[in-house]
């Protein structure tokens, strides 16, 4: 009887995986192989080559970042405030996600060297800023201010894994909890 296939989805987790804790250059198929305890021989039934399974990873990695956790927060209902707050927390707690900030700093560091991988960057973050205006839109009627307040909160999301500081003799959790409630006003 022969082995069970190892699954897409697997290869393209694995390959995930790698291009967060080493970018691009350390998404190599005998590597995956190996870690999925497996030959590299499967991997070709699923992907031409490595570079069919990057540009799937990619798409995969769009999806989840903006269709699934829209989707998400869409499909439990609420007003803008509350789709705003269960936004943060889906973002905030990576449940369910196959990605996290990680592979979000891979592919920006990637993009920077890869102007396909910056194109659809780009289109990942224009979709997640034109959602959030969208949001922000519902309970604010100044155009600029919704401008403001989606790219800031954007900004902060991204940069608040890269910062260092200390909040003075404040908690970070408390001054996470003051820019929310500064930004739902």
């Amino acid at each position: 009887m022969a082995a069970p296939r190892t699954p897409r989805g697997a290869w393209i987790e694995q390959g995930l995986r790698a291009l967060s804790a080493g970018g691009p250059d350390a998404v190599r198929v005998e590597v995956l192989a190996k870690s999925l305890g497996v030959t590299k021989g499967g991997f070709y039934g699923y992907f031409a080559d490595r570079y069919a399974l990057l540009a799937e990873m990619l798409k995969v990695w769009e999806h989840e970042v903006t269709d699934e956790i829209i989707g998400r927060v869409e499909a439990a209902g609420g007003d803008a405030r509350q789709r705003l707050t269960r936004l943060r927390a889906i973002i905030d707690s990576g449940a369910g996600l196959l990605t996290d900030f990680s592979t979000d700093l891979a592919i920006r560091e990637w993009a920077r060297r890869d102007p396909a991988v910056a194109a659809r960057l780009r289109r990942v973050d224009n979709r997640r800023l034109d959602y959030l205006r969208a949001l922000y839109r519902e309970f604010c009627p100044d155009e600029d201010e919704v401008e403001v307040r989606s790219l800031i909160s954007y900004s902060l999301w991204i940069t608040s894994h890269l910062i260092a500081a200390d909040n003075g003799t404040r908690d970070p959790a408390e001054v996470r909890q003051l820019i929310r409630e500064r930004f739902m006003a």
